[in-house]
């Protein structure tokens, strides 16, 4: 499947789960809902998934840990914020270089009309 047909059932599910639970809780309350709604649906998806920082070929220890990876393809980051920041908009494209993918959702359920909440970001693309 492409990036942008699991994009777009992301985003799907986003709605579903802001429907059903509103603004207002934590992040780790939406990730975890979104995260059911896409196994529901059949997709893969991997929770705080380590990447690590590789400087001079030396493999850091402290490293960093995307919200989700739907089909190994798609990195969805999850905010719960009064409103995103450029520094969040980093923190995803970061990911996507450090785990060589070309595809991010930044979504922040804190919003209550979600489809202005859903940034996509993409590496190299």
């Amino acid at each position: 499947m492409h990036e942008n047909d699991i994009s777009y059932s992301i985003r799907g599910a986003a709605f579903k789960v802001h429907t059903e639970l509103g603004p207002g809780l934590l992040e780790s309350v939406y990730e975890s809902a979104l995260a059911y709604e896409l196994r529901q649906e059949g997709f893969d998806v991997f929770t705080q998934l380590g990447i690590p920082v590789v400087y001079k070929e030396v493999e850091m220890e402290q490293g960093f840990r995307m919200d989700l990876l739907v089909n190994n393809k798609v990195v969805v980051e999850v905010k719960s914020v009064d409103a995103l920041l450029d520094v969040h908009h980093k923190q995803l494209l970061t990911y996507l270089k450090l785990s060589d993918k070309k595809h991010g959702l930044l979504i922040n359920f804190n919003s209550v009309k979600l489809k202005n909440s859903i940034i996509r970001i993409v590496n190299n693309l």
